[in-house]
């Protein structure tokens, strides 16, 4: 694409060279491979793995904090966080300022497979990145940082 946006009068004619497809796709391509090692390495599904790592990167959080942090919808997340729960490696307190609401945080054993996790999400990102040198990478960086600005402006607007 040039350095003019794309607009409603400049629809590409191609689907597989459109941005929200080929995200889509690294996204479901790298998934796969990432959710094998969740299983393999860390224990747990993705999901939960993913869930744990915001708990453990982001905690004390409620649920509707993980369901943010995990890009997951409220259910998603309060299944996940159960499932947690029920694993021994997350626990779940009734919120001080909220008595509806839950905080949850990371047990001793979630620790040690959080940072299992965490090892393997770094890795996954190395290997993911691989194929760009490391300037391309810094920019990659960058243009994903304002593209998910830009983003989270317009779902702002949205409302």
């Amino acid at each position: 694409m040039s350095g003019s946006p794309v607009t409603s009068k400049s629809i590409p004619v191609n689907l597989d060279r459109t941005l929200t497809h080929r995200l889509h796709t690294l996204s479901k391509l790298t998934d796969r491979i990432t959710q094998l090692a969740y299983e393999a390495e860390v224990g747990i599904p993705m999901h939960e793995g993913r869930c744990l790592a915001a708990i453990g990167s982001f905690s004390p959080m409620s649920v509707n904090d993980l369901s943010r942090s995990a890009n997951l919808n409220k259910g998603q997340a309060s299944r996940a966080a159960q499932s947690l729960v029920d694993q021994g490696l997350v626990r779940k307190v009734v919120s001080a300022t909220d008595g509806r609401g839950v905080v949850l945080t990371l047990t001793t054993k979630g620790e040690k497979v959080w940072r299992r996790a965490m090892a393997l999400i770094e890795r996954r990102n190395v290997e993911i990145l691989a194929c760009l040198d490391h300037a391309e990478q810094e920019q990659f960086d960058r243009m994903l940082d304002r593209l998910v600005s830009h983003a989270r402006e317009r779902s702002d607007e949205a409302g």
